[in-house]
């Protein structure tokens, strides 16, 4: 809420599931409006259950964030809606699991573009509002693996390492405009994202998805996989107004592993 007691206006991109979905919701409850951007966003069915799973201040709206002119589509149907966005969370994000040889340029750039030129696109159209009001909230979800690599995942890494410099710019720049921006650095997250690189993992070393799941868990000290809710939390308390301090940073969300 703003001081005069208003919801602010929050985005999320690739709010629709896993740990985009589960910031909406966060955001929701702590009193802002929500617009999801998503690809799916013209599926009504869809628009109906984030409904139901996040509340009646939530719009879906469709955005792929690969693209300028959907960017500034989606941010104009949100301005138009509710006005300039307050609060920015860059919860997008695909991977593609491959070495380096033989690595096709298609899916490189199809998680470069997604990764790190989606948020690039989304904080430029919403930056310029955040600093001629004097208060904004921006939140790129980055990984453990911007600082530690994973093998086979080297333009997710590679996404994920250039999201936090662009991060710490930005920071820079809304510095002395009341605009934060802060990376949140998950190790494995349970969702969909990972179920499905467990699969293709499993499928390479001949074994089930649920044995793949259960040694990632195992890896972690905490014998866990972190939840989506955990993150939404910690990104909810940086886009409140307790958190002006808090930028430029990189908060690694780790539990205990080195990854």
């Amino acid at each position: 809420m703003t001081d005069n007691g208003k919801p602010r206006v929050a985005i999320v991109t690739g709010g629709v599931v896993g740990i985009g979905l589960a910031t909406a919701q966060s955001l929701a409850r702590a009193g802002h409006r929500v617009a999801i951007g998503a690809r799916r966003g013209g599926d009504a069915a869809l628009a109906a259950r984030l409904r139901r799973e996040v509340g009646d201040e939530v719009m879906l709206h469709p955005l792929d964030v690969r693209d300028e002119a959907s960017v500034v589509g989606f941010c104009a149907a949100v301005r138009e809606a509710w006005g300039p966005a307050d609060i920015l969370v860059n919860a997008a994000g695909i991977e593609h699991i491959h070495p380096v040889c033989g690595h096709a340029l298609e899916p490189w750039r199809d998680v470069i573009e997604t990764n790190l030129t989606g948020p690039f696109l989304m904080t430029r159209a919403c930056l310029p509002d955040m600093i001629d009001s004097g208060w904004g909230r921006i939140v790129n979800i980055a990984s453990t693996a911007a600082r530690t690599a994973m093998p086979d995942h080297p333009a997710y890494c590679a996404s994920k390492s250039g999201l936090l410099g662009l991060t710490r710019a930005v920071a820079l720049e809304g510095a002395p405009h009341g605009v934060t921006c802060v990376a949140v650095s998950p190790t494995w997250v349970e969702t969909d994202m990972l179920r499905k690189a467990a699969a293709e993992m499993a499928r390479e070393h001949g074994r089930t998805t649920e044995e793949e799941i259960a040694d990632i868990a195992r890896a972690n000290p905490q014998n866990r996989l972190v939840q989506p809710q955990e993150i939404a939390a910690l990104v909810a308390f940086l886009c409140s107004e307790a958190a002006p301090a808090l930028t430029m940073e990189d908060i690694s969300v780790n539990a205990g592993a080195h990854w």
